[in-house]
């Protein structure tokens, strides 16, 4: 049985397409888990870790604005730094995930596991909001299944 590292691989390389990812709650754990496959330099061309509202506004462009109004744990937020990566990366896809991993910084608003993905190509970009159970290390690894899942569910139609 293929590993869905293998399934996304195959996808990137079969559609021609190129990726690029910004993370905040995964700490780089995507990135790890796109550039375990031999040969991912062929479609895996940037990956960031910009924790800070600071990197977010200053490497992806993110919009002081958007982080002052919305946050940096929010839809608003996970769709600017995909498209922010896509453009920095000069990729097909951006890819992007934000939220709180925890233990702490959990509100009533936007709890602990609380995540936000989201996908950026020339179909346009869609964001989606995650609720994750468990602790910082779950949420993570949650946080970065549930991306890859997102994206093969992008590239699946670009084949047929």
């Amino acid at each position: 049985m293929k590993t869905l590292n293998n399934q996304v691989a195959e996808l990137l390389r079969a559609s021609g397409l190129t990726l690029g990812v910004a993370e905040s709650c995964s700490g780089g754990l995507l990135a790890k888990r796109l550039t375990d496959i031999s040969g991912s330099s062929d479609y895996f061309l940037l990956g960031t870790v910009t924790y800070s509202n600071s990197a977010k506004e200053n490497v992806l462009q993110v919009p002081g604005e958007i982080l002052a109004t919305h946050g940096a744990v929010s839809a608003e937020t996970a769709a600017e730094m995909a498209r922010g990566i896509r453009r920095l990366a000069g990729s097909d896809i951006g890819l992007a995930t934000t939220g709180i991993a925890g233990p702490g910084g959990g509100t009533p608003a936007k709890p602990v596991g609380t995540v936000y993905i989201s996908i950026a190509d020339s179909k346009g970009c869609e964001t989606l909001r995650f609720r994750f159970n468990g602790d910082r290390t779950q949420v993570r690894l949650k946080t970065v299944e549930m991306a890859l899942n997102l994206l093969k569910d992008r590239l699946e139609p670009n084949l047929t």
